[in-house]
């Protein structure tokens, strides 16, 4: 059974619901990876942490492996649990929005690389507080890996609609189930990618962008997925950080069924799919904009189909990996839910229309984050 681990992004909040910047001294009691909480991470995983981020008003969590989903979900809380204490620690709680509802001016974290970015990106840089959910899956080699990249792609603005946490930004309705999709697209290096074909190829390209100088390394190759750099691991980033724990455990559990899925075509001689990366972009524009509501882009056929076909094309196409792990009825139960009930995005809509506050938006996730 191939390994799953989860890396959350997560806002810290004071009473008031809006972004402190305080990750400095909410992590001064915790041990942090080698080189600290400020300088050691770039924008690669962590695993067993809570660590700092580029902005001032984020921490980052990070799971260890896990076999069973049950396991992710306890490894999920216990982390959520220790980033809240840190943040306790200055008066505030952990809360996992993509986006903050309430207006805010992002502070960037003191480190040489963090800064060196603020002063290559301008105002890419500067709105950047936003976060997401990254999911590790273990891959036997760089070649399987890519051949999972090659055979996945086409799927993964599905996961952006089921995960859509983010319609707020800067106090305004953005129109926008996820938002935090659309101002994350606008480093240079974001967003879907070419078919590979190998492991030569995946390597050459990232080589190739890191040498124009227009991103600072390889770790900020900021592709939907990529090759772990430290870990035998394909990395999915396309998701926004949801607080529900199971909606944050299905996605996990529908990378892994991609990637087994991937990974056992592969084996079996069948192509990648002829998937151009055009039409991959609309599909993750159309499902940032809609979440679950109307249409999403059916990326095979290049035309509009309900929401919840298309997600039952994704649950069809790994069914077979899924009913292999014993994931399948935890996974459609909470696709079930979501179809029925709305994303955490239009959650975050009923409360704004019932209360009339963003505060009360951002109390409620906070609630929903820890439950």
């Amino acid at each position: 059974m191939r390994t799953v681990g989860v890396e959350e992004e997560l806002l810290v909040v004071d009473e008031s619901g809006k972004p402190r910047a305080v990750a400095v001294a909410a992590l001064s009691g915790i041990e942090t990876p080698d080189e600290g909480a400020q300088d050691g991470h770039t924008d690669d995983e962590v695993t067993g942490a809570v660590v700092g981020e580029l902005m001032l008003q984020q921490l980052e969590t990070g799971t260890r492996p896990c076999r069973t989903l049950s396991e992710l979900s306890d490894e999920l809380a216990t982390w959520r649990r220790r980033a809240d204490e840190a943040a306790g620690v200055a008066g505030c709680r952990a809360v996992a929005l993509a986006t903050s509802p309430v207006p805010v001016v992002p502070e960037t974290t003191s480190s040489p690389r963090y800064r060196r970015m603020a002063e290559e990106f301008g105002l890419t840089q500067a709105e950047q507080l936003v976060c997401g959910c990254h999911v590790h899956v273990s891959v036997e080699s760089d070649e399987e890996g890519v051949a999972v990249l090659d055979r996945i792609r086409g799927w993964l603005p599905v996961l952006v609609a089921l995960s859509a946490n983010s319609p707020y930004w800067q106090g305004l309705d953005t129109g926008y189930a996820s938002f935090r999709s659309q101002v994350w697209r606008r480093w240079p290096s974001a967003g879907p990618t070419e078919v590979f074909g190998s492991a030569e190829t995946y390597r050459g390209a990232v080589h190739a962008m890191v040498a124009t100088g227009t991103v600072l390394d390889e770790g900020m190759v900021y592709f939907d997925a990529r090759l772990s750099r430290s870990y035998p691991t394909v990395e999915v980033r396309v998701a926004d950080v949801c607080p529900d724990r199971e909606v944050t455990v299905m996605v996990a559990a529908l990378v892994r069924g991609l990637v087994s899925t991937a990974a056992a075509d592969w084996r079996a001689g069948t192509p990648a799919p002829a998937v151009s990366t055009t039409m991959i972009g609309l599909a993750t524009w159309r499902a940032g904009r809609a979440g679950l509501l109307g249409d999403l882009v059916d990326v095979f056929t290049g035309r509009p189909r309900p929401a919840a076909e298309v997600v039952g094309a994704l649950l069809g196409h790994v069914r077979p990996a899924l009913d292999a792990m014993g994931d399948t009825e935890r996974v459609e139960g909470v696709v079930a839910r979501l179809l029925r009930d709305g994303t955490a995005a239009d959650r975050q809509r009923a409360v704004m229309a019932e209360t009339g506050e963003l505060s009360a938006v951002v109390r409620d996730l906070v609630e929903l984050t820890h439950r």
